[in-house]
């Protein structure tokens, strides 16, 4: 079984929309890191100190056949065709442990 990871940079007033959109589309879970971003624009500056954008990191780590659909529900839902509403990429997964519990749902959804 082969596995990749969503990684979606966002606005946090719109995880909540991302991951429950996500979870529609097929994905099992997700992981949120909040973070800090900075873009092509300078951050804003108030007496002195920076104003960086928040942001929230989303990992979904997913079965291969799900990551297109995935990608394209979060792109639709975070509005990510609209400058500085987020960005995401997929990125290949060589090893997983610790998927025991799921393994058997993932193994129904991709045939095997």
């Amino acid at each position: 079984m082969r596995f990749k990871i969503i990684m979606a940079s966002v606005k946090p007033v719109l995880t909540d929309k991302i991951v429950d959109a996500a979870k529609d589309a097929g994905a099992t879970g997700a992981t949120i890191i909040p973070a800090r971003g900075t873009g092509i624009h300078e951050a804003k500056t108030f007496f002195g100190l920076s104003l960086e954008a928040q942001t929230d990191i989303i990992m979904f780590l997913l079965a291969e056949n799900l990551v297109d659909k995935i990608l394209h529900t979060i792109g639709e839902v975070g509005k990510f065709d609209k400058p500085g509403t987020g960005i995401a990429f997929v990125m290949p997964v060589d090893q997983v442990i610790g998927l025991e519990s799921q393994i058997d749902r993932f193994k129904e959804e991709v045939g095997e």
